[in-house]
């Protein structure tokens, strides 16, 4: 099925995780009823971006995988034969907790879990709090509607990450995503801030051929006092072209539908074979926090030139 619809939930969260929860399950099943065949869910969806403070109670909010969101999700996957992308804060153990997203195919079968691998830590975004680093690699799951990889909000700015999803066969890579504005940066920043958000994105998609749909969730929340966080929404699809196929508003909430063609992704392929002529023998550096130049920890002979 090589033509199918997505749908992104975007909205805004309140401190009542249970009626955050209904607000997003019964906007997944509008877009279910509107015919979309993959639903996507912002990152956290339950509870208010709790990460803008370091407070322990916090760790309240998350459970369990499989646990009692996961069940709900696969009940509406079976009931209306969608796949689901759902970003939820997982419980591993006792002291190890995780930003997840659960895979759920089209007859509700739990297909496999990403745990967030690169985890912010920046005024606002204390995740590494809250959260361990992922260790369940980059991976792409066969859905009934096409094969799709899952990474979460900061992953999004990585191009190895979404490299090495779309080698295990990506045709669409889901991004769920809580980021927005500081308010008081908005003014002077915000609109550099989300245009470098978004390039960085599309630029995903040309670069490994494929569909990117990201969806962000929109507000001011102020969980913790202050000026909080205004989300800037605008959850999008970006086409293996890089180009905008449709874009939700910045202070809306939206039920995103976005209709895809999967043959696109073998044709872009086809014709700009960036996968096809990757020097894998040379980028073994990759691996390395920082690479040293060629003249590194060598002493240059007196009065020879330096590098500009």
């Amino acid at each position: 099925m090589p033509s199918l619809t997505l749908g992104l939930l975007q909205h805004a969260c309140t401190a009542d995780p249970a009626a955050n929860f209904r607000k997003t399950l019964a906007q997944a099943e509008r877009a279910a009823n509107q015919g979309a065949q993959i639903i996507c869910t912002q990152e956290l969806f339950r509870s208010q971006y709790f990460c803008q403070c370091e407070d322990h109670a916090n760790f309240q909010l998350a459970e369990p995988i499989p646990g009692p969101s996961t069940e709900a999700w696969q009940a509406l996957a079976r009931r209306h034969g969608v796949v689901v992308v759902a970003s939820l804060f997982e419980k591993r153990a006792a002291g190890l907790y995780h930003n997840t997203a659960v895979v759920i195919d089209a007859d509700g079968a739990l297909l496999g879990i990403y745990r967030k691998m690169h985890i912010p830590d920046d005024p606002l975004y204390y995740e590494k709090f809250y959260f361990a680093p992922g260790d369940t690699g980059f991976r792409a799951w066969p859905t009934r509607y096409g094969r799709i990889g899952v990474l979460v909000c900061w992953d999004q700015w990585y191009p190895e990450a979404a490299r090495l999803t779309a080698l295990q066969g990506a045709e669409i890579i889901f991004y769920p995503t809580a980021i927005g504005w500081h308010p008081q940066e908005k003014a002077r920043q915000g609109a550099d801030q989300q245009a470098a958000w978004e390039i960085v994105q599309r630029s995903h998609a040309i670069a490994n051929g494929c569909y990117v749909a990201v969806a962000n969730r929109t507000g001011l929340e102020k969980p913790a006092g202050g000026d909080g966080i205004e989300f800037w929404g605008q959850s999008f699809v970006a086409g293996p072209g890089g180009q905008i196929l449709a874009r939700a508003r910045a202070d809306q909430e939206t039920t995103l539908l976005v209709p895809v063609d999967l043959a696109e992704v073998d044709l872009t392929r086809t014709h700009w074979p960036f996968l096809r002529d990757r020097r894998i023998d040379a980028y073994g550096d990759l691996t390395k926090r920082f690479v040293d130049g060629p003249d590194a920890g060598q002493a240059r002979p007196a009065g020879s030139p330096g590098k500009a």
